[in-house]
């Protein structure tokens, strides 16, 4: 199932043809036994409710999809503000300590970047240079203690030295908002709620259709259609599947200003 919700393609292929069955399984079943004219119209009203409730549902679920894809592009231009802000911040500090800063920086900005391209393959790998990355950040800019005989308690950083701190605390916290937002999908409860809601849907258009016949081409308008929501619901909703994809355009944008390392 997770498998499944993570490719668009399989999604649309499963959804339509899981539709259609049921709508042509509504067809077959209504040529046993029909509707006559005293149920019709109450089983008219039921159809319009169930369908009226699948279309809130795939409305809710594409709005759903569509605020955690802006929480992801929110998230990386928040990243890329808060390295470039660090990177100008680390002329606050002693010109040998600020060049190893903002090569760590540039190196850090790239590993990003590979984070949005990345495949799942390579995320592990990622994820591994991220942490060891952000060690030495933070290492980085941590105040050194004076050389002396006996043991010193630990320096206490300076207003310049603080707001260094304050800024490489921002970087390593827009790393694991990002990691957040990216983790944050909608419920394979309510995806599934919202199939057996259309499965529902979709028999009862089969059985209550007059002129529709199991080998009528109309069964397959609202299969394909419903199939192109779900589609496109878990496209918007997959941060590495399908088409629609953040791009690291800040990021990128960042790179290209640190010029060449």
């Amino acid at each position: 199932m997770t498998f499944v919700a993570h490719h668009p393609s399989f999604v649309f292929v499963l959804s339509f043809l899981g539709l259609w069955g049921a709508a042509w399984l509504g067809a077959t079943l209504k040529r046993h036994k029909r509707l006559d004219e005293e149920m019709r119209q109450d089983f008219n009203m039921i159809l319009a409710a169930t369908l009226t409730l699948l279309g809130l549902l795939i409305g809710f679920s594409f709005s759903m999809a569509t605020t955690r894809y802006d929480q992801r592009k929110t998230f990386e231009e928040a990243e890329a503000n808060a390295i470039g802000t660090e990177y100008l911040r680390a002329d606050l500090l002693p010109a040998e300590t600020a060049a190893k800063v903002r090569t760590l920086l540039k190196q850090y900005t790239e590993l990003r970047v590979r984070f949005y391209t990345a495949d799942e393959d390579a995320l592990a790998a990622i994820d591994a240079e991220t942490a060891k990355l952000q060690k030495e950040l933070w290492a980085a800019v941590l105040p050194k203690p004076a050389a002396a005989p006996a043991p010193q308690p630990s320096p206490q950083p300076g207003a310049m030295e603080a707001l260094v701190l304050a800024g490489m605390n921002d970087v390593l916290n827009a790393q694991g908002y990002t990691q957040a937002s990216w983790w944050n999908r909608i419920p394979i409860s309510a995806g599934i709620l919202m199939v057996m809601i259309a499965l529902c849907c979709n028999l009862l258009i089969g059985y209550g259709l007059r002129s529709v016949t199991p080998r009528s081409r109309l069964l397959l308008v609202l299969p394909l259609v419903v199939a192109i929501a779900f589609m496109l619901i878990t496209d918007i909703d997959t941060p590495r599947h399908g088409l629609i994809r953040v791009v690291p355009q800040n990021l990128n944008s960042l790179l290209a200003s640190f010029g060449p390392r």
